[in-house]
């Protein structure tokens, strides 16, 4: 796609889940591309489900099966801009859930440096710009489903 518009601005649609353990702690990963903190997610493919798609990136962040998703919320607008090293533009729409159920053994790839569930008084300073708003309703208990 982008032979064909270069560098112009794209709109992408991302999944990402809000994962909490028994504990009622949040999964983060921390990015081998940058010094950050995020949840685990990432773009759709096309013929995805919004379902699929956050399942099939948690799976490949962090080699966990989730199950019984629930809607977290839906972020849109200028906080969605991203421009990359190579001067690529988007801006994303980024569908979130919620998940308490899941299995599997936590395990990092060549995206995420570091896996850990964190509690609410762990969250660490460097969080993604584009996650933090997220993760800090998450902190706040805003009642989902979001729309912003």
């Amino acid at each position: 796609m982008r032979k064909m518009i270069g560098q112009e601005t794209l709109l992408t649609v991302g999944c990402g889940a809000i994962i909490e353990d028994f504990s009622g702690r949040i999964l983060l990963q921390k990015r081998t591309d940058f010094d950050i903190w995020g949840i685990p997610g990432g773009i759709m493919e096309l013929g995805e489900t919004f379902e699929e798609a956050v399942k099939r990136e948690v799976l490949e962040e962090t080699n966990l099966s989730i199950t019984n998703i629930k809607l977290f919320g839906i972020y849109s607008g200028e906080n969605g801009f991203a421009q990359y090293a190579n001067g690529d533009k988007v801006y994303s729409i980024q569908i979130i859930f919620h998940v308490k159920d899941f299995k599997g053994t936590l395990r990092s790839n060549e995206e995420s440096k570091k896996l850990c569930f964190l509690s609410k008084s762990e969250i660490p300073e460097n969080l993604n710009q584009h996650q933090a708003p997220f993760i800090l309703d998450w902190l706040a208990g805003v009642q989902s489903p979001i729309v912003k």
